[in-house]
């Protein structure tokens, strides 16, 4: 899933990136574009230029997750922080709010990825 090819690819090597338990690298958290915009064919010079108003949805939903986490904008964090951090604040459910009107959420793949999250990293 993707806006085209080249996104896809990139997406792909992120989600392996951050998947992968034997490696913990420093990651900008930006409510902005980021490296998975690098290869998507609406990245304007510095904002999304999907459609009318998608920057600032875009932007509404970088947020969203960045109050959620308690995380602050342009700090740079190990990614297993982040990873446990998003598997103790974060249910699938949240994603209705935090991802609201997100093309994507309605697949379910995301809901999906959280609950899985959970149950790898939150103690019970």
């Amino acid at each position: 899933m993707g806006y085209s090819p080249e996104f896809v690819k990139k997406m792909s090597e992120i989600v392996e990136k951050i998947r992968d338990d034997h490696t913990d690298f420093p990651i900008r958290v930006v409510a902005s574009l980021d490296d998975t915009c690098c290869t998507c064919p609406h990245k304007g010079k510095t904002t999304c230029e999907a459609s009318v108003g998608s920057n600032e949805h875009v932007l509404t939903m970088d947020f969203n997750v960045i109050r959620q986490l308690g995380l602050i904008d342009g700090a740079v964090y190990n990614k297993s922080y982040l990873v446990q951090l998003t598997a103790e604040k974060v249910e699938p459910d949240d994603l209705d709010y935090l991802c609201k009107g997100c093309s994507w959420l309605s697949y379910g793949v995301c809901k999906e990825g959280i609950a899985d999250l959970r149950e790898k990293y939150v103690k019970k």
